[in-house]
């Protein structure tokens, strides 16, 4: 082996070791990418926040409109409930998309209120009838072109049943207590969402070539 051999190997060992011993050091985020990740938790603190204000003003609309219109203490409980579910179901992303939940939860809620309704009316509670109302409140609404609302109908309509059950007295009352139960929580989630989109989704940056459906 050479001189210049030996020297290179040498060198090349050294530089091996010194480059073990140079402390590895974290490459930092982009500033962008931390701006862009505040952004998005500003967004979502925004969007829960206004979601649950949202509830509770369908909660409380739904509850006092039913102490003054229907007594019992229990049915202004489910009420409430069921408003706020409504509009958790309503309110999305974007406004498009929570008119569209709208659409859905009402036209679920109308063919259960139609065919509860009509048994109630003659009929009480019984477990067939229950399993009976689920299946053609699911065919109903895959009749009328609207497959995608069949299982909240069939929700709807379960809960209707049972709670009639439950409130065996005036129990045909109870398909327009849960229609009305629904439509403030439509009405709450859709106004919620117009406000979203005028004034939370105002204060987001716009990103070039953007395109927002809010």
């Amino acid at each position: 082996m050479t001189t210049s051999t030996r020297t290179s190997a040498v060198d090349t060992g050294e530089a091996v070791s010194a480059a073990k011993q140079v402390p590895n050091r974290a490459v930092p985020a982009p500033a962008g990418a931390a701006a862009a990740r505040r952004a998005q938790v500003r967004e979502a603190v925004a969007d829960s926040g206004l979601l649950a204000l949202s509830c509770l003003i369908s909660y409380w609309l739904a509850t006092t409109i039913l102490a003054h219109a229907h007594s019992g203490t229990a049915d202004d409980l489910l009420g409430g409930m069921w408003a706020a579910i409504a509009t958790v179901f309503v309110l999305r992303h974007s406004y498009h998309q929570s008119i569209a939940a709208a659409l859905s939860r009402m036209s679920a809620t109308l063919i259960s209120f139609a065919l509860c309704l009509a048994y109630l009316v003659f009929l009480p509670f019984h477990a067939w009838a229950l399993a009976v109302l689920i299946g053609l409140s699911a065919l109903a609404a895959t009749l009328i072109g609207r497959p995608e609302d069949a299982i909240t109908a069939a929700i709807t309509t379960t809960v209707v049943m049972v709670v009639a059950q439950l409130s065996q007295h005036d129990a045909w009352q109870q398909p327009i207590l849960r229609l009305a139960d629904t439509a403030i929580g439509v009405a709450v989630g859709i106004a919620a969402a117009w406000t979203g989109l005028r004034f939370i989704s105002a204060s987001k940056p716009q990103k070039e070539g953007a395109h927002h459906d809010r």
